[in-house]
């Protein structure tokens, strides 16, 4: 392998090398801030396995990383950590596979408002099954170190970005981009279109639950309006607008470019941080589209280019 993709890959190791060295060079602090960044990646790398390839934009990851987080609090100290954590991304995929079937026959904007819906659905269904258990608020004893769930998560974020590296470039991939160009069309050539969503929805839903899992015995406390905040939905998709949301690298980038703005503003400015970061959003619909990600690639491609045009002008 040579050329950009060569330089690309190396610089990706690199970047996970530097990731994998944090918890031996850095404080608590950076920890935590390289805990936060490792999780919006796994999150903004699902949220691109359906969205990002189909077009179906999703406002529910925060009921899969939601019903994660209840399953493991309801799990701890009963199940190890190596089954609770699984078994919450594997609820998490069973939910978004029943629900799949039904939410996945509406598009576009119906498709949002519905994805949304039932993720505040399922808050009220969790806190009202809480009410009924006396139960207002969770906390969790004896929560594993920081420096554990640093190495969860980023074995998490490392297999959601491999996935999504790998389903871009699968023959499933390909059909699920024929859907989001058009489902019609991508039907009559042959596509599975009911089977390949429900598979995209279901595999979308399953790290958001281990990362809910994670966070909520990173806080050592569970909530269902902290939880399950739509919030976590919105900010999964700034991230993907910005890091372009097609391929991989685009999440990275995002997520990257989200957690510093958040360090920067929550200590500076954190009365303006939605307006800033509202106002950042803006600008890249309006003049990044393709995101960080996307805007590189052109980029490289018009640079690489000039060279082989010039080289034809002058044999002309």
């Amino acid at each position: 392998m040579t050329g950009p993709r060569a330089s690309s890959l190396a610089i990706y190791l690199a970047a996970a090398a530097a990731m994998a060295l944090l918890p031996f060079l850095a404080g608590t602090y950076y920890l935590g801030v390289g805990l936060a960044l490792l999780s919006w990646i796994a999150l903004a790398q699902s949220w691109v396995l359906l969205s990002g390839t189909t077009g179906y934009i999703s406002l529910g990851h925060a009921m899969f990383y939601g019903l994660g987080g209840y399953l493991t609090v309801l799990t701890w100290q009963q199940w190890p950590l190596w089954i609770s954590l699984p078994a919450a991304g594997f609820a998490a995929a069973l939910a978004a596979l029943l629900l799949g079937w039904p939410v996945l026959r509406v598009r576009g904007p119906y498709f949002v408002i519905l994805t949304y819906g039932l993720a505040e659905l399922m808050k009220f269904i969790v806190i009202d099954i809480e009410a009924k258990l006396g139960k207002f608020g969770r906390l969790l004893m004896g929560a594993p170190s920081l420096e554990t769930l640093y190495w969860i998560m980023l074995a998490l974020a490392l297999v959601a970005t491999l996935a999504t590296y790998l389903v871009r470039r699968s023959r499933f991939g390909a059909g699920l981009r024929a859907i989001r160009e058009n489902e019609e069309a991508a039907e009559t050539l042959g596509v599975p279109v009911v089977r390949f969503k429900l598979l995209a929805f279901a595999a979308s839903a399953f790290i958001p639950g281990i990362v809910g899992g994670v966070m909520a015995l990173r806080s050592a406390y569970f909530e269902p309006f902290q939880a399950f905040n739509p919030v976590t939905s919105f900010t999964i998709v700034v991230i993907a607008m910005i890091g372009g949301s097609d391929d991989a690298p685009g999440p990275i980038f995002g997520a990257l470019l989200l957690v510093i703005l958040q360090e920067l503003l929550w200590v500076h400015a954190p009365e303006l941080y939605l307006i800033i970061l509202g106002l950042v959003l803006i600008g890249f619909v309006l003049f990044v589209p393709d995101g960080l990600h996307g805007h590189l690639m052109r980029k490289r491609d018009t640079s690489g280019n000039r060279p082989r045009e010039r080289s034809g002008e002058r044999a002309a």
